[in-house]
């Protein structure tokens, strides 16, 4: 299938050149931007809603809180892998305080940039911030400091796509997991489904490329957006790769409003046994 058929039978001549960038560059791609990346976000409605939401499903799948009277349960460890500026890690946190958790959290990013941004904001004693690809989360030492026996749960937004051997970097995630812990992917994915890659790419070029000039006179990495959401599984594909993984409980649901059917939140938990 061509990249115009791909793009809900746009005609080819419509779409400006993509500037490549390869997978392996997104991180130095995110750096070029990061001091202009939160106010990118800001242009985009439900952003920060739609995070939130998958936070949720996240923290419902942690361990239960103790039903010892004056215990509140056991400090769970949590990843938010890809955290960026933090966005990601913000849902997290809000969703852990509001359902009265204690919590340890690390943001891993393998952007500089992004996690510059990240660790500028004010944030919870709880809270910490790490460099590291996704592809080798084994090499990140911060996280041997706080997953003594095993991370609880992981957030994943807007990562999977991002990554070349998505078989092996679920897999390892999987790994890193604690018996009974969760996994959850906050993704796009158009692919199967004409509407939502119709309006993901009049969205991205009329809106969403311009906004990333405009606020930062880049559009490299908005490009690559733009055709790595094409290129990204469909969600039976994804729900597949999970089985394969070893997750069970897999599941997805799509967000609410204009970006039904491109962005989704995914679930998979490791097997107790």
């Amino acid at each position: 299938m061509t990249t115009s058929e791909r793009a809900g039978q746009l005609p080819v001549q419509s779409m400006p050149p993509v500037q490549s960038v390869a997978r392996g560059e997104v991180p130095e791609a995110f750096d070029e931007v990061a001091d202009r990346y939160d106010l990118m976000v800001a242009f985009n409605p439900g952003y920060h809603a739609h995070l939130r939401r998958s936070a949720d499903t996240l923290v419902e799948g942690l361990p239960p809180l103790s039903s010892v009277p004056g215990e509140i349960g056991h400090t769970v460890t949590v990843v938010d892998l890809g955290c960026g500026s933090g966005a990601s890690t913000r849902a997290v946190v809000a969703a852990l305080e509001a359902a009265g958790r204690r919590y340890r959290l690390v943001g891993v990013d393998g952007s500089a940039g992004m996690l510059r941004e990240a660790r500028s904001k004010s944030w919870p004693d709880e809270v910490s911030f790490a460099q590291g690809r996704a592809e080798r989360l084994g090499d990140v030492a911060a996280l041997a400091d706080v997953a003594d026996g095993g991370i609880d749960a992981v957030f994943a937004a807007y990562l999977v796509r991002n990554v070349t051997e998505r078989d092996a970097l679920l897999t390892s995630l999987r790994g890193v997991l604690r018996p009974g812990g969760a996994l959850v992917v906050h993704e796009y994915s158009v692919a199967g489904n004409r509407r939502a890659t119709a309006i993901w790419t009049a969205v991205c070029w009329s809106v969403v490329v311009p906004l990333g000039y405009l606020t930062s006179r880049r559009t490299r990495l908005y490009r690559y957006l733009w055709q790595s959401v094409l290129e990204m599984d469909s969600v039976q594909q994804l729900m597949g790769r999970l089985r394969d993984a070893g997750f069970e409980d897999v599941r997805s649901r799509s967000t609410r409003g204009w970006q039904r059917g491109i962005i989704h939140t995914f679930h998979g938990r490791r097997p107790l046994a």
